[in-house]
């Protein structure tokens, strides 16, 4: 009986894990077809944004390092990329090479930022990052004179669209029967690259490495008198991280074709930060979760929120823009309210809140008898 049941279980997880690749293969195509070619686009975006929160994650969610500035390492991979394929410079690089050139060039500045704020924690290393983003991002709003570098506010344009060989994603394919338009092209390649950023978190979890992250993160002192080397091994998280930025930015430079200062913006990196937070710090899955909700509540509320007004007043009270965030907001502080471990917490996140919760109620009740 037991192992009948073992098989059965197993069966039962080969079905949903068929049922879920079959959903995400044909997702654009449904999307496609109930919603519009623009909701492709933004599955796109969340993609792209899930490699973000996810190398966030390893910074922020394994090793316990706040970082405000973690978009710079976006932008480095996305400058890179348009650098080396536009015609600023006249470069114009096969894919391969650009793509993990601006990976590379962001896990440098990775360790960069982290090498003098080793001895920082909490508010004071938030606050080194925070400085650390808006400086990359002023840089190249200003890296236009006296040698015209980045083009100023006016960014790159006419950036080499992302192709694998002879094989172009800016172009609408016909296979097995089947027509591709660019969206939906790259849909797919930014899945792919989604499941191996996955899997390599997968593997960073529960390896050596990613224990002492975890080590780290609870108490660096204690690591340190184990034998952990902290400062290596906080320097590996800053460099993995960024390098999960620097290429989701170059990705982006051949998606958009035109990058610009300002996609690189604070609020860029705190809306990654609160995919992280409100997924689950450390949870593969709760961050996975908390990228694609925070991609799609925005846009659903933005092309909700006017039409939901004009069917309840017959008029609109509230910029549907203004109403957007507004509502964002709120939801955002339901949820810390709510589910403070995030939506979908790793089990020792869990384990820890619940820790706190008793402790905090023995003392009540030991206060309560003096």
């Amino acid at each position: 009986m037991n192992m009948l049941a073992q098989m059965s279980r197993k069966h039962r997880a080969w079905l949903a894990f068929a049922a879920l690749a079959m959903l995400l293969l044909s997702l654009p195509f449904i999307t496609d077809a109930l919603l519009g070619r623009g909701w492709v686009r933004i599955l796109d975006f969340a993609l792209l944004y899930i490699v973000l929160a996810l190398g966030l994650n390893i910074v922020v969610g394994y090793a316990g390092l706040l970082d405000l500035g973690y978009i710079a390492f976006f932008a480095v991979g996305a400058y890179c990329y348009a650098l080396l394929g536009s015609p600023q410079f006249g470069l114009h690089l096969p894919f391969w090479i650009v793509l993990p050139a601006g990976a590379l060039l962001a896990g440098f500045f990775g360790v960069l930022l982290g090498a003098p704020t080793l001895k920082l924690r909490g508010d004071y290393l938030a606050i080194v990052t925070l400085g650390f983003g808006e400086i990359i991002r002023i840089f190249l709003n200003n890296l236009n004179a006296p040698l015209n570098i980045t083009n100023g506010p006016q960014g790159i344009s006419m950036i080499d669209p992302i192709r694998i060989g002879e094989f172009s994603l800016a172009s609408t394919h016909e296979l097995f029967g089947l027509t591709f338009p660019s969206v939906h092209l790259h849909y797919y390649l930014f899945l792919c690259i989604t499941l191996l950023v996955i899997f390599v978190s997968l593997r960073l979890e529960d390896s050596r490495i990613g224990r002492a992250w975890m080590a780290i993160r609870e108490d660096e002192v204690a690591a340190a008198a184990m034998g952990i080397n902290t400062r290596n091994i906080k320097l590996l998280a800053f460099a993995m991280g960024a390098t999960f930025g620097g290429a989701a930015g170059g990705l982006f430079a051949g998606f958009q074709g035109f990058v610009s200062p300002e996609s690189f913006g604070l609020t860029e990196s705190i809306m990654v930060l609160c995919m992280v937070v409100l997924g689950g710090m450390g949870n593969i899955g709760g961050v996975v979760f908390g990228g694609v909700l925070l991609v799609l509540l925005p846009e659903a509320l933005r092309h909700g929120a006017g039409p939901v007004q004009q069917a309840l007043f017959g008029k609109m009270f509230i910029d549907p823009e203004s109403l957007r965030m507004l509502l964002f907001g709120l939801a955002l502080i339901a949820v810390m309210l709510w589910r403070p471990a995030g939506l979908w917490p790793s089990r020792q996140r869990r384990r820890e809140l619940s820790a706190d919760d008793d402790a905090a109620q023995r003392g009540t009740v030991y206060d309560a008898a003096k």
